[in-house]
């Protein structure tokens, strides 16, 4: 016994030596987002760090003491198991806060502190003022210096037009862009006037000498209009032929055709002279009605590249982001991921409706002083959401929104397994219906598996003895509240 208990420590050893905890952590990660799905997986799993490995215990990090609690709760025998395929020897978990932090990523160029002190207000106050493009006296819009590659946040439904405009930034120096013109299209507040920006600052850290242009297509128009008033339209035209990039914004505000043809003719001279051009509008090139079809096949010759709505991984990541940055510039601000789930969840729209919800909650915190619940996120974003009139809710719902929580399948649910994994979760959504629907007691019985009332009874009264002892579940069923009544 002794020495099987020796082969595999050495097994163990082996493995770890083999490949770093990082590694092993990795494909644990996998196999939790293969079991749990992906939601779940993305709601609690994706900030979760292995930190050391000691005396058969694996040590991981997570961000707020909310998710420490939650994972010790309803995830800790999950997590061992499969961790206990990478460590053999693994007998128990550990979990612990990690000290909040955060890097600033700017463009590179730019002297901005990157790591945040207490002092982080008095340095924001060194943040450069915009800098505003142009060549030879031709001025352009100013880019801002947080719209960098590094504060953009890269998900399934963007990763295409980040990585086709980074690796146009990165070949700015080459004869021969790999794709121009770029087109990126997408609604509104998805990211291209962002990915703009981060080309433009790239692009200079690079080559400073390089001569970047970027111009909405309100500013091309007004800047063509004045030199065609002041007779100077030629050498308007000899400008913008002679720089190294042009990237505009709104085209599908580019009208007149006077105007489109000569930016039409611009298009062409900066391309067949190697120089590259990047476009962004709402819609891709064949959907911009306005433009003339010579344009829209030019502008369509390169590469297309379609941001498109966010997912709710990506919404997440977001708010994530920025809650963090907020928190580290807000002594004594924390944002829990229960709310950031809700957020990511109700808000849908854009990045910055994400980004002003965090901007809502910060100042709601620093003029009030009280901790950032549930309750207060929605009432700070109640504009921001959709749907205002509380919708009826529905048992199908309840069962839905519940089984996607907990990450147990709707079948488990209805069925006469007893595991504490189901029950619970079970009770949960059985004293929802009670609370949220008007169907009897009886009928909630027959909707969860053909169950007697007095199932449906105790359940209710089980789960509000928990609740008046359990703040965590209090605050987790007001969470499932608001999900199925937003």
């Amino acid at each position: 016994m002794a020495e099987a208990q020796a082969r595999a420590h050495d097994h163990g050893a082996h493995q770890e030596e083999q490949c770093g905890p990082g590694e092993a952590w990795t494909r644990v990660k996998s196999r939790l987002r293969g079991e749990l799905g992906e939601d779940v997986y993305a709601s609690w799993f994706r900030g979760v760090e292995v930190d050391d490995i000691a005396d058969g215990v694996i040590h991981l990090t997570v961000a707020t003491r909310f998710l420490r609690n939650w994972l010790r709760t309803h995830y800790y025998d999950t997590v061992l198991r499969q961790v206990q395929g990478e460590w053999p020897n693994a007998e128990r978990l550990e979990f612990s806060v990690r000290q909040p932090h955060f890097t600033v990523e700017p463009p590179k160029d730019v002297a901005i502190p990157r790591a945040v002190s207490p002092q982080v207000v008095a340095e924001r106050s060194a943040l450069p003022m915009p800098l505003r493009t142009g060549y030879d006296g031709f001025e352009g819009s100013p880019l801002d210096p947080r719209l960098s590659f590094g504060s953009f946040v890269v998900g399934n439904t963007n990763k295409l037009a980040h990585a086709a405009a980074h690796q146009v930034a990165l070949s700015s120096s080459s004869p021969q862009s790999p794709f121009n013109p770029l087109f990126l299209h997408g609604n509104v507040g998805l990211g291209k006037t962002h990915l703009l920006h981060a080309i433009a600052w790239e692009v200079k850290r690079q080559k400073p000498e390089a001569e970047v242009l970027y111009l909405t297509a309100e500013r091309f128009m007004s800047g063509f209009v004045q030199a065609l008033r002041a007779r100077d339209a030629l050498a308007f035209k000899e400008k913008l032929r002679n720089i190294d990039i042009l990237l505009i914004d709104d085209m599908e505000f580019l009208q007149g055709p006077t105007i489109q043809q000569e930016f039409c003719h611009t298009l062409n001279s900066l391309i067949d002279g190697g120089r590259q051009v990047v476009v962004a509008a709402d819609r891709a090139p064949t959907h911009l009605d306005k433009l003339d079809m010579r344009m829209r096949s030019r502008l369509g010759g390169g590469l297309v590249a379609e941001i498109k709505t966010m997912d709710y991984d990506l919404r997440h990541k977001i708010l994530e982001k920025r809650a963090l940055e907020a928190c580290a510039e807000t002594n004594g601000l924390e944002v829990s991921d229960t709310v950031l789930a809700f957020l990511a969840e109700r808000l849908t729209e854009s990045g910055r409706e994400l980004e002003g919800a965090v901007h809502r909650l910060r100042a709601s915190y620093q003029l009030t002083d009280e901790p950032v619940t549930i309750a207060v996120a929605e009432q700070i974003v109640r504009d921001l959401m959709r749907g205002a009139e509380p919708r009826r809710v529905r048992i199908d719902d309840i069962l839905r929104t519940v089984s996607k929580h907990y990450g147990v399948n709707r079948s488990d649910l209805l069925s006469g397994r007893r595991n504490r994994s189901i029950v619970r979760p079970r009770q949960i959504g059985m004293y929802l219906a009670k609370l949220l629907t008007s169907r009897s007691l009886p009928e909630i019985g027959r909707r969860f598996g053909n169950r007697d009332h007095t199932t449906v009874l105790h359940a209710i009264r089980k789960v509000e003895q928990l609740m008046s002892d359990d703040t965590q579940l209090r605050e987790e069923i007001e969470l499932l509240k608001r999900l199925l009544r937003d």
